[in-house]
Order: structure tokens, then sequence, then C-alpha cells
């Protein structure tokens, strides 16, 4: 009884100090109210063109690419509705649309950016494989319906993380702790919960992506070590055999190998600017996470937590840039959506290629 009472006095204590905290001047609620909207537009927008990118562009249709699909879903449901169900909860301190909508919103706010998560990790494990094991990944490209499965796996793990949690936390505890106005989850200040979901949704995911990033370069680094060897062995080779065929078949391995090293390059420096930002995006958010659960929220400010809870969303319309950025299909796909007329033949040509 103590140990409820406890906690609830402590959950009194943060509505008040959340409503308090949201007394806002007209200028501040002006210039948050068109960056939140500039954030939904760029989010829904960017992620909205690479869905439509895999309808235009049908090269896009292999098994690599239906992983940034799924990527670009979950991103444009955070804009289309996660955030701007928020907006007016974060202006005026208050929720409005009653507990059963809250909950809704808490499931699909959670499921969507575990899914997030989990889709970066997905990627990075398709490129860990296109570099390491390029023949049998190479052969799998046309099996669609082994991307699909591990897609729809993405979101059931996503769901299952805390999704049971944010819907039966208040039948096992007998009774709910959140204010009628409020809208957080239950396990608010479960440090043991948090730290353990942490675990599956941050540190995991992240030491297993650095680990794939990292065997990306070794690879790369082995492959850039043998072929300096080959090429160095076969110079002195051709000079002593029969000259042209020897010296012609060198030239086609420094040819071949500088462009697919450079290929593998171009993989692990996506891959590196991913991780980054997912890092940057998702590493404050879970450590003031753990630690507020831990000092129940008596030794970090609201606001504070606010910032990374806005910078989590922000991953969400960063992902559609890096896009065309790091791969030049997504680059060519985006240009004949924005830039239609340069792809289009004219009737004329059409006709002289015809007589």
């Amino acid at each position: 009884m103590s140990e409820s009472n406890s906690s609830g006095y402590d959950f009194d204590n943060v509505s008040s100090r959340v409503q308090s905290s949201f007394v806002l001047s007209g200028p501040i609620f002006v210039i948050l109210m068109v960056m939140m909207v500039t954030l939904v537009v760029v989010i829904v927008l960017g992620n909205a063109l690479v869905i439509l990118a895999f309808k235009v562009d049908k090269s896009l249709r292999r098994q690599c690419n239906y992983y940034f699909l799924n990527l670009a879903i979950s991103d444009f449901l955070v804009g289309a509705f996660c955030i701007p169900v928020y907006i007016p909860y974060i202006l005026t301190g208050r929720w409005t649309l009653g507990q059963r909508l809250c909950k809704l919103w808490l499931v699909i706010d959670y499921l969507l950016c575990s899914a997030s998560v989990f889709n970066i990790v997905l990627i990075s494990y398709d490129r860990f494989l296109s570099v390491t094991r390029a023949v049998s990944y190479r052969a799998r490209q046309s099996m669609t319906h082994q991307a699909i499965i591990k897609m729809i796996a993405v979101w059931v793990l996503a769901f299952a993380l805390y999704g049971p949690a944010i819907i039966f936390w208040e039948l096992v505890v007998g009774r709910s702790r959140v204010p009628k106005d409020e809208c957080f989850a239950e396990f608010y200040y479960s440090w043991s919960f948090l730290l353990s979901a942490s675990m599956l949704e941050f540190f995991s995911p992240f030491i297993s992506v650095a680990f794939f990033n990292l065997s990306i370069y070794l690879s790369i680094r082995k492959r850039r070590l043998q072929a300096q060897l080959h090429l160095q062995m076969s110079e002195p080779a051709s000079a002593q055999g029969e000259g042209v065929p020897l010296s012609n078949w060198g030239y086609g391995m420094k040819a071949a190998q500088p462009s697919r090293l450079s290929r593998d390059k171009k993989i692990a420096k996506s891959l590196a600017i991913i991780v980054c930002v997912f890092a940057i995006c998702w590493a404050p958010y879970t450590l003031l996470m753990i630690i507020r659960a831990a000092c129940r929220g008596r030794c970090i400010q609201h606001h504070w937590y606010e910032v990374t809870f806005w910078l989590l969303w922000l991953n969400s319309a960063i992902n559609p840039f890096l896009y065309p950025l790091c791969h030049s299909s997504f680059r060519r796909a985006f240009n004949k959506i924005l830039c239609p007329k340069r792809y289009t033949t004219p009737p004329s040509s059409v006709l002289r290629t015809t007589l």
C-alpha cells in the first residue's frame, strides 16, 4: 500500500509538472506550431515519395529494397498519425480524446518507433549478407516471399515489445494510475520494465548494427588487400610469360576489382550514415527514459524528455533523404517522379526511330 501510494503521489507530481510546463507565450506557441507542422509535412511527403517510387520504378522491387519500403511505411505513419494526435496535447498540456484513444495512440506510437528500429537492423543485416555472401545473396534476390516474411516478423516483434504491456498493465496492477487529462503508458516509471525493453529496442539493435557494419568494413578491407596482392603477383608473371594475353587479363582484373570495391565501399558508407543517424536520434531518448524511471522523474526536467522525444521522431524525417544520397536506384526513381519530362521520350524521336 505504501508503495502504491508513493507511486500515485509521483504520478500526481509529474502531472502537475507537465501541465505547468506548458504555459506558453504567444510567439513561442506559434514557433512550436510551425516547427511541428513542418516536421509532419516533411515526414509524410518524404516517405510517401519512397512508397510511390516502388510503384513507379519496377527495378526497385528487389528483395533488398523491400526493407526500405517497410521502413518508409512505419515512418510515414509516424507523420500521418502519431505526431498530429500529439500536437494538441503538447501545446495545451491536456489530453481531451479519452483514455481509449490514448491507449490506441500509445500502442501505435510504440509499435511504429520499434518497427523503425527493427527495420534498420534488417537493412543492416541484408547489406551484411550482400557483401560477405555475395553469390548466394544475388541468387536469392528474386525470392521476394522471404522478404515479406521478414517484414511481417518485424511488425509482430515490434508489437510484442510494448503492445501487451500498454493494453494489459492496468489489469495486472489493478487500477490505472494515469490521470484522465493525461496520456502516457502505465509503465512510465517501471525502471525494470523500461530497462528490459530498451535492451531489445535500442542496445541490442545498436550492437547488432555496429557488428554488421564493422564486418562489412573488414570484409572490404580484406578484399582490397587480396586484390592488391593478386595484381602485384600477376604483373611479374605477365612480363615473363607470353605478354599480351596475360597483360590484358591483368588489366581486366585491375578494372574489375576497383569497381566492385568501390560499390562495396558505397554500401558501407550508406550503412554508416544510417547507423550514426539512428544512434544520434535514439540514444538520448533511451538513456533519459531509463534515468527518469530510476529516479522517478526527480532528476530530469520534463522539457529535456520532450526534446529527446521529438529527436526520436526526427529520425522518421531524415530517413527518406538518406535513400537518394546513398543509393543510385532510389535517386533515379525519385528523379522519375519529380522530373518526369526528363524520362519521357518525345513523340518526334519515336517517329524518327520507327521510320
